[in-house]
């Protein structure tokens, strides 16, 4: 069960009186149980095309802003479809990750194996950094070829370098790392998103992983704004066509298959706001490009950043179970933030969602659940709360009540589901 719902307008209401209303709310309903809630996908985010919203042709799309994970737009975000070279993304995720906790090294060199000469190289035919048979690349000049040039033969040297085999490095290190990041719908069969059904992500997973890899990694990030790299005496453009025909433009990655048609992550920063585009299932790369561009500017143009609540500020409290109090205040280190139309008068719903009663003890800084915002019908941003205080456990007595509490709630909501 979910905690209470706060609506309002944007047009009929101050800021001021905005994060009143929204603290008040918090306060008021979040010191009830909060069972984890799912929100299903809405085919379309965002006002109608006569009202100022975007009107896309991309079978899927998703428009994210980057500080807050606010939605502003999205079209059939949560479907599968094969995602091809915009997959590479999570292999040099994996990379990321590793030369972060100190397990590989940049100037660690990998053999390019017939396997990753025949199947990503020249003879392929397809995207390829052109390294050459049993040459010894580091993995500084891999992640540049399979970033900038889309090299799926740097793909394969990456993912045999550090699994051995690259099924195994699909299987296990991708898959791996893409749960750890909540990623729960990708399936990986390769390094490179070459054809093969195990191939599927969604433009909002895509989205997601792309605001990690810009958050987490901005020393590594540089590499998808670099517009070309030479390897083998042979120098190749990026493929990124938002580079030179946007903005602020930067990265990050374009695919296409004949199975999933084209599709690009786009990411610019403009006016010191950065949005990511993902697009899936075109049938022209010059749509691609068309389409993730006006996408951008369609954002840029229309939404501006509002503080919903101020870091540190009480969000509002969970139930605790056996504890000294009966409750637990929460906040957030980072201010709560909502990317919001600049004439819209969309409504925003916002609810603390959490598993509870928390069973104390309970740390101070602990994550409790996340604060849920909706636009409309759809997920605008999700941000974690944490408890702003310790609580011990409370006595036996306390317990025993908590317990009785408990249990009388569950034979209540028991007996409401069979009816």
């Amino acid at each position: 069960m979910a905690s209470d719902i706060l609506r309002f307008r944007r047009s009929m209401v101050t800021t001021g009186r905005i994060l009143r209303i929204l603290v008040a709310a918090f306060v008021m309903v979040a010191v009830g149980w909060g069972g984890m809630l799912y929100a299903a996908n809405q085919s379309v985010q965002g006002a109608k095309k006569e009202e100022g919203g975007f009107d896309g042709d991309a079978p899927t799309a998703i428009l994210i802003e980057a500080a807050s994970g606010s939605v502003l737009f999205e079209k059939n975000a949560d479907e599968l479809r094969a995602p091809s070279s915009m997959m590479k993304l999570v292999t040099v995720e994996v990379v990321f990750h590793a030369l972060k906790e100190g397990k590989v090294k940049l100037s660690d060199e990998y053999r390019i194996s017939e396997n990753a000469w025949r199947r990503g190289g020249a003879p392929a035919g397809g995207s390829t950094m052109f390294a050459v048979l049993n040459s010894k690349i580091s993995i500084d000049d891999l992640l540049h070829g399979a970033i900038i040039q889309s090299g799926n033969d740097a793909c394969i040297a990456l993912a045999e370098g550090m699994a051995g085999n690259e099924r195994i490095f699909a299987a296990d290190f991708m898959t791996k790392r893409a749960r750890e990041l909540g990623l729960t719908k990708s399936t990986f069969a390769n390094s490179n998103g070459l054809p093969d059904a195990g191939n599927k992500m969604t433009v909002r997973e895509l989205a997601k992983l792309a605001r990690h890899l810009i958050q987490t990694y901005p020393e590594f990030y540089k590499l998808f704004g670099e517009k070309e790299f030479t390897w083998n005496k042979i120098r190749q453009q990026n493929r990124n066509p938002l580079l030179t025909t946007l903005e602020g433009a930067d990265g990050l990655k374009t695919g296409y298959t004949k199975e999933g048609g084209y599709g690009m992550v786009g990411s610019a920063v403009q006016n010191g706001i950065r949005l990511i585009v993902v697009v899936n299932g075109l049938e022209d790369p010059d749509d691609r490009a068309t389409e993730a561009k006006k996408m951008l500017e369609w954002g840029f143009r229309n939404f501006e950043v509002r503080t919903l609540i101020a870091a540190d500020q009480t969000v509002g409290y969970a139930k605790v179970f056996g504890g000294e109090s009966r409750s637990v205040k929460l906040t957030s280190p980072e201010p709560i933030k909502v990317m919001v139309p600049k004439n819209g008068n969309e409504k925003l719903i916002a609810r603390i969602i959490y598993n509870g009663p928390v069973r104390a003890p309970i740390q101070s800084g602990q994550p409790v659940g996340i604060v849920r915002v909706w636009r409309g019908a759809n997920i605008a941003m999700e941000q974690t709360v944490y408890a702003a205080e310790s609580i011990g456990t409370g006595s036996t007595i306390r317990r025993a009540m908590d317990g009785a509490s408990e249990l009388v709630i569950g034979m209540f909501r028991a007996g409401a589901e069979k009816l």
